[in-house]
């Protein structure tokens, strides 16, 4: 698939989300949202899910840059992280590649930046192999 790069763990659940967001701080990137996505479809529909959460990560810096190249690139904010407990135990840790959200946008400066970080987004993962 071409719009995330995915890393499966044996982690728990609770582990894995203070991985990644450790992992996301060492490349400079903070929490701004965190969807807890099980407990929003029991509370909205009333209806069992897996584990999942979205972590809506920002690096204030990249987002400043961002900014001083496209004003409207906040429409394609935060990069978002998912944290998934499949069925047979594993964990999945995914995060968003921006070249993949980048290629819409009519803007040849947002491609380097995005490239870069995509390198940030990857190292995250890194950090996180077994």
């Amino acid at each position: 698939m071409g719009y995330f790069i995915s890393l499966r763990t044996n982690f728990k659940f609770d582990d894995a989300i203070d991985r990644i967001t450790r992992a996301l701080q060492t490349e400079g990137f903070g929490i701004l949202t965190d969807i807890d996505v099980k407990s929003t479809l029991r509370e909205k529909l009333d209806v069992d899910f897996k584990k999942y959460r979205i972590l809506g990560a920002c690096n204030p810096s990249f987002a400043y840059k961002a900014f001083q190249v496209e004003d409207q690139i906040g429409i394609m904010m935060p990069c978002n992280v998912t944290v998934i407990e499949q069925d047979n135990g594993h964990v999945d840790i995914s995060v968003m590649d921006p070249t993949a959200a980048f290629n819409v946008i009519e803007n040849e400066e947002l491609q380097a930046f995005a490239q870069e970080l995509k390198n940030k987004l990857e190292r995250c993962l890194t950090y996180l192999e077994e």
